[in-house]
């Protein structure tokens, strides 16, 4: 076994990394060449070289979230003492429109205090409906993209802006935005004049900007600590910055990055942490930074330590357990394992620095995304044009199934369509290194039962199967997918809205044609590079129970 913290682990909220088997082995082999290059330090210092010359440009206006502590230090009061404001006024309901980076770590920020966040990133129409309608009068909602152009977020601002007004309430005070600098978001944050405006640091990436303003603003006006949240983090990144041997972040990023052969299926698993849900938001950082270039780490997040991918783990799988730190919860044995403890703070800028070091391990720049624009170029040709919808390759009762070419050859059934996209994981070139993804284009609250079949899928196939809500996931593992190896196949889900569907003010499509559209350009980009790709749509949301009972079967 090898691993450990640096000296004095409890100023840095406790940060342990342990790890056996193969990723052990990483550990011994590329920490020490780590250290000898002074890869810590060149980190802090923000050093844009250290990916190589083709990533420099990107890297030098990335690595703003080394720096956290000193950007950051304003945001923490800002937050306090509009949240007392608003108090004052008896607006407690605090809703968040923001997709990717700018949802995620507000969600297990909001978790692991528990206090309560209502997160709006889907574009359901139930599920944006059901937001709308809860407690308008006590609600302030936070509208909160990087770019400032997210379509997602701007038809979620222009619902809630209707909405507030048709309830005789000045949207004007109970908008407030969290965007980059000279953003389209920004220029109309102060022509409306809204609540208030919170602009970010450019410098820090979407998935890298959980203790910026994007993470800290919703989460602090849901009231968690944030204050201390960022002392956490500003002192394990002093730590981090460490070229030393027993440095967590280095040792994390040799047994992402540096395994022989590379186990390229992370699974995440919570095992005895108090910290929730920091599976999905490491979801994000670790498919997003890594997934390009034909190479990556996927990220599978399991629901805990019996599922399939963590009990029979494949040659092709590391086993990352998020624990409580305990003593007991050393690894012991055989197998191939990581174990990652630490306050909150502590493990976001702990996995920030890993992450973007495995990239530097992996050959890549772990500071770009480029295969995530072209799901959204796809869609946005879809909006302009509104073609009519392609017709079914084969229509079973309420659900039609659609295929890439040759896909649904003699299949007249939904059973017989999954066997026949499940069949592709042993194709001979990918066999042993092939995993399922499933991509849900439905009301992530109402059908969250859905994500059960992950499991089911993982054991029936015995790969590594991953779950994920559309188009939440387009800025996560959606880059993955496309610009990672391909090894995958993908399952869409989709369905006709359940009720009425709910128009975009100022927009002509609506929210069940947007969702429709990223499903549709989703797909149209996987099967352009060569994916097996079943679509499955729904139309009549009743039958989803069917979808469940076919894709819950363990056997074929």
């Amino acid at each position: 076994m090898t691993g450990g913290s640096l000296p004095g682990p409890e100023a840095a909220g406790g940060l342990s990394v342990a790890a056996t088997g193969d990723a052990a082995r990483a550990v011994a082999a590329a920490v020490p060449t780590l250290v000898a290059d002074r890869v810590a330090s060149r980190v802090a210092a923000q050093e844009p070289d250290l990916w190589g010359p083709d990533a420099a440009d990107e890297a030098s206006r990335r690595l703003g979230w080394v720096d956290v502590a000193r950007r950051s230090a304003d945001v923490p009061a800002r937050v306090e003492a509009l949240r007392a404001e608003l108090a004052d006024e008896g607006v407690d309901r605090v809703v968040l429109c923001g997709m990717g980076g700018s949802s995620l770590a507000p969600e297990v920020i909001t978790a692991t205090a528990g206090v309560e966040l209502v997160v709006l990133d889907g574009t359901d129409p139930a599920q944006v409906r059901r937001a709308l309608a809860d407690h308008l009068g006590r609600t302030v909602v936070v509208v909160s993209s990087k770019s400032g152009g997210t379509v997602e977020t701007d038809s979620q601002r222009r619902a809630f802006v209707e909405a507030f007004r048709a309830a005789g309430v000045d949207p004007a005070q109970r908008l407030v935005v969290v965007t980059d600098p000279g953003s389209p978001l920004s220029r109309t944050a102060q022509e409306e004049g809204c609540r208030a405006l919170f602009e970010a640091d450019p410098d820090v990436g979407g998935r890298y900007s959980a203790l910026t303003a994007f993470g800290l603003v919703p989460a602090g006006l849901a009231g968690a600590d944030v204050r201390a949240l960022l002392e956490e983090g500003a002192e394990a990144l002093e730590l981090l910055a460490a070229d030393d041997d027993g440095n967590p972040a280095l040792q994390l990023a040799a047994a992402l990055g540096g395994t022989d052969p590379l186990r390229d299926k992370v699974v995440l698993v919570e095992d005895g942490t108090p910290v929730h849900g920091l599976g999905a938001w490491a979801e994000q950082l670790v498919a997003e930074s890594t997934g390009k270039s034909g190479k990556g780490l996927l990220p599978v997040v399991v629901a805990g330590p019996g599922s399939p991918e963590v009990t029979g783990p494949a040659r092709d799988v590391l086993v990352v357990r998020l624990t409580g730190g305990a003593e007991e919860d050393a690894p012991a044995g055989g197998g191939s394992e990581v174990r990652v403890s630490g306050s909150l703070g502590g493990q976001m800028v702990l996995w920030e620095t890993a992450v973007a070091v495995a990239g530097r391990l992996l050959g890549i720049d772990p500071f770009d995304q480029p295969d995530v624009e072209s799901a959204k170029q796809a869609t946005r040709a879809l909006l302009d044009d509104r073609p009519e919808a392609e017709p079914a390759d084969v229509v079973d009762g309420d659900v039609e199934l659609r295929g890439t070419p040759g896909l649904l050859d003699g299949v007249t059934t939904l059973d017989a369509a999954v066997d026949a996209l499940l069949a592709h994981l042993g194709d001979p070139e990918v066999a042993d290194r092939s995993y399922l993804a499933v991509m849900a284009y439905l009301d992530r609250e109402a059908d969250a039962d859905l994500e059960a079949v992950r499991e089911d899928l993982a054991a029936r196939t015995g790969r590594p199967t991953t779950f994920g809500w559309g188009p939440r996931f387009l800025h996560s593992t959606g880059q993955y997918h496309k610009g990672g190896p391909a090894t995958g196949v993908y399952l869409q889900v989709t369905g006709e809205p359940a009720g009425e569907d709910l128009d975009i003010p100022d927009r002509p499509f609506s929210f069940g044609f947007l969702q429709r559209a990223q499903a549709a350009g989703d797909a149209s980009v996987l099967a352009e590079k060569g994916r097996p790709v079943l679509r499955v749509h729904l139309a009549d949301r009743a039958a989803l129970a069917r979808v469940r009972e076919v894709l819950s079967r363990r056997t074929a």
